[in-house]
């Protein structure tokens, strides 16, 4: 009889519909992986093809400072969406600024990257390195960017009290993103300064 019961009350359960704006994040973070595969598939398809200078090997140094800041910026962020759901504003805009200010010295310390291959001669027409490591390379730099207007606005949203702690979707999407964007991070580092040099 209880288990009848039982069967009943879940069966009487209303069933709701997924998070749109999560089922919406998921679906880009799906499309967006895709879109990174086909640049690094042909990056390693054009490794070592490249008729003429200057090679990775010649150019490349592996960006651990700019990779371990990137990196560590998931960290702050997690700390800072803990921090929302503890409704501690102050250690929200802590955490949450600092991931914000790891995400733009990645972004310069890639300008200056670049700008020491260009002085080295290499550009995106020089050979089939340079017409698929800025592609590939600048794709994620364009995400970053991205992600750091998204994360300044939420910012600017919590300093001027925009940001309630019950709308804690825009907050947590914007970390999805973030993941997403150090997790492709990982694989362009694995493509471009590992398998690419050596």
């Amino acid at each position: 009889m209880s288990n009848s019961n039982t069967a009943t009350a879940e069966s009487q359960q209303e069933w709701k519909l997924p998070s749109a704006p999560k089922v919406g994040m998921i679906c880009l973070i799906v499309m967006e992986t895709a879109l990174f595969t086909i640049f690094v598939v042909a990056y390693l398809y054009y490794i070592g093809k490249s008729l003429n200078g200057p090679f990775p090997k010649d150019l490349l140094e592996a960006p651990i400072i700019a990779s371990i800041c990137l990196l560590s910026s998931s960290g702050t962020v997690i700390m800072a969406e803990r921090a929302f759901k503890r409704k501690d504003k102050a250690k929200f805009r802590l955490f949450w600024g600092i991931t914000w200010l790891l995400g733009a010295t990645f972004i310069a310390l890639t300008a200056v990257e670049w700008k020491g291959l260009l002085e080295n001669g290499l550009a995106i027409d020089t050979n089939l390195f340079g017409s698929t490591y800025y592609p590939l390379v600048g794709l994620h730099a364009t995400h970053v960017i991205i992600g750091l207007f998204l994360l300044a606005l939420i910012f600017i949203l919590s300093i001027t009290n925009h940001l309630p702690f019950e709308h804690v979707i825009p907050m947590e999407m914007i970390s999805w993103y973030w993941h997403f964007v150090d997790a492709i991070w990982i694989v362009v580092f694995t493509v471009v300064y590992i398998i690419g040099v050596y």
